[in-house]
């Protein structure tokens, strides 16, 4: 069979699987970043949430003004993306539960028992966190590094703590926008291959 047919073959044979593995451009992501087949790398940055709105006025134009510089020092493409992630707190009800155990006085099992219910509430409702990332894309390892702490650096002078995104944020944001946020397979290396 001539090579290019076989390439073909193998590329409808991809295109037609259930996996998303199979059809990403990734070939891994592992290191805090997303390797791309093209050699890219994408990674960025976790911002913490913060409501400035319950800042005085003086405040909240300071870091507005923070902001805008930080977003004007930005000469590379980059995205904003803004995901939710389901609130686990099955470790919290455990220690409560545990507490409401080992407790005997009446006033204080109350309390316990209001935590445990204001939980299942947030457990039966779905509650999420919604979680921010600036995240761009690059072949140079070494420049990736150097804007991951520029970020983190013009944020922090923002008033706003950010973090270089984990290989688990990674793949919530792909589950997120991929799979309707269902937890998909991942391991720690994703590996694609495409034979031509």
């Amino acid at each position: 069979m001539p090579q290019q047919q076989k390439g073909k073959k193998q590329a409808t044979a991809s295109r037609s699987s259930g996996f998303t593995e199979d059809w990403l451009p990734i070939r891994a992501i592992q290191n805090n970043m997303i390797i791309a087949r093209d050699g890219n790398r994408i990674s960025g940055v976790k911002i913490s949430p913060r409501n400035i709105f319950i800042l005085d006025g003086d405040s909240q134009n300071n870091i507005l003004i923070a902001l805008k510089n930080f977003y004007n020092m930005l000469d590379f493409e980059f995205w904003l993306v803004v995901a939710d992630r389901p609130v686990d707190i099955s470790v919290y009800m455990s220690q409560m539960q545990l507490l409401l155990n080992e407790t005997s006085s009446p006033a204080i099992r109350k309390l316990i028992m209001q935590d445990i219910d204001k939980g299942t509430t947030f457990i039966r409702n779905n509650v999420v966190d919604t979680e921010y990332f600036f995240l761009f894309k690059t072949k140079d390892p070494d420049l990736l590094v150097k804007r991951v702490r520029m970020m983190i650096n013009g944020l922090a002078q923002a008033g706003l703590n950010a973090s270089q995104v984990s290989n688990s944020d990674l793949r919530g944001i792909m589950e997120n926008f991929l799979n309707g946020g269902n937890t998909t397979e991942f391991g720690t290396v994703i590996p694609v291959w495409v034979q031509v």
